[in-house]
């Protein structure tokens, strides 16, 4: 009996030994695989209205590492999604319900950052997409409704038409302040949208409170990946929050193509300031980042439609 949990214990250091020597502690990855999830029934209030769901995938690599220079690191992102938006119920049995056009956006599209070791990031991105019945927005909720058991809808006969988009965008961010204890700090936040789908700019401030690292190896940031195995990227655990004020220059899922004179059988305009809030919370390991966040905005639409809120679910796996 003893022999054999000798045997045992011995295997055991062995393989120990193994996966050590495999999979060093201070390793660093380089490559980044995840998804995101959007759902107005996060908030569990009964409502599926509006922006009522979203799910998007991304891969993530880094594309140089400078231990020397003023960038730490540059990387790459592809991403997939699709976003749906129906009326306050996905149910209208006549088209004067329609309080917000049925939509569905499709896109595929990729970005570069840039993060500076001054704690200034800088992403360039570009979307390329379909809005109408060709972004499958349809098909989708109906799908997710059976799978889920949930009600018949009824409605996307009345949603915006066809048009193919083309939308780039650029956003900076930059640290303002940190506490000396490093358990809080607060950084300016901005984006500018000039797409023939969406348009606009928007500013605002991101406030961390707890276990957060520099933006340049942070999973606020998505830049936790790194080639650089000497320095080891901490684990983060922090709230956040994240008050935004945006300015709507065009929606076309609630105004209809730009180009398009036809742009459907209900549309609407966009109130030209938007104030969003959200909160939430993160986790991230040296291979794992979770996120769960609440955004709640004001009222988005020249129609009667009400003020928006929904969740929101991330989690990202990194590797070699």
């Amino acid at each position: 009996m003893i022999n054999t949990l000798k045997k045992y214990a011995l295997r055991l250091l062995a393989t120990g030994a193994f996966l050590l020597t495999a999979f060093p502690l201070s390793a660093q990855y380089k490559n980044e695989f995840g998804f995101r999830s959007d759902n107005d029934s996060y908030l569990a209030q009964g409502q599926d209205r509006y922006y009522t769901n979203g799910l998007f995938i991304y891969f993530r690599h880094v594309l140089k590492t400078d231990t020397l220079g003023k960038l730490a690191k540059r990387t790459g992102q592809i991403e997939a999604g699709q976003k749906m938006y129906n009326p306050e119920s996905g149910y209208v049995t006549d088209i004067s319900q329609v309080d917000r056009p049925f939509a569905g956006y499709l896109y595929a599209g990729g970005s570069i950052s840039w993060f500076f070791k001054s704690e200034q990031v800088i992403q360039a991105s570009l979307q390329l997409g379909m809005i109408g019945p060709a972004a499958l927005g349809e098909e989708a909720q109906k799908l997710m409704h059976r799978t889920f058991g949930f009600y018949q809808l009824n409605g996307w006969q009345y949603q915006v038409k066809n048009e193919f988009g083309v939308n780039p965008s650029v956003s900076y961010l930059r640290l303002l302040g940190r506490t000396a204890n490093r358990t809080a700090d607060i950084t300016l936040n901005t984006y500018a949208n000039a797409g023939t789908t969406f348009s606009g700019t928007g500013a605002g401030l991101l406030l961390r409170l707890g276990d957060s690292n520099p933006l340049f190896n942070s999973a606020s940031t998505n830049s936790r990946i790194t080639q650089d195995n000497s320095t080891k990227v901490a684990n983060e655990f922090f709230f956040y929050a994240q008050p935004m004020l945006h300015v709507v220059a065009y929606d076309a899922t609630l105004s209809g193509g730009l180009f398009r004179s036809d742009k459907g059988p209900v549309t609407y305009s966009a109130k030209p300031l938007v104030f969003s809030q959200q909160i939430g919370a993160t986790y991230s390991s040296r291979r794992w980042t979770l996120d769960l966040s609440f955004i709640f905005k004001t009222k988005e639409i020249k129609s009667p439609a009400k003020p928006h809120q929904y969740g929101s679910i991330q989690a990202f796996y990194r590797f070699n």
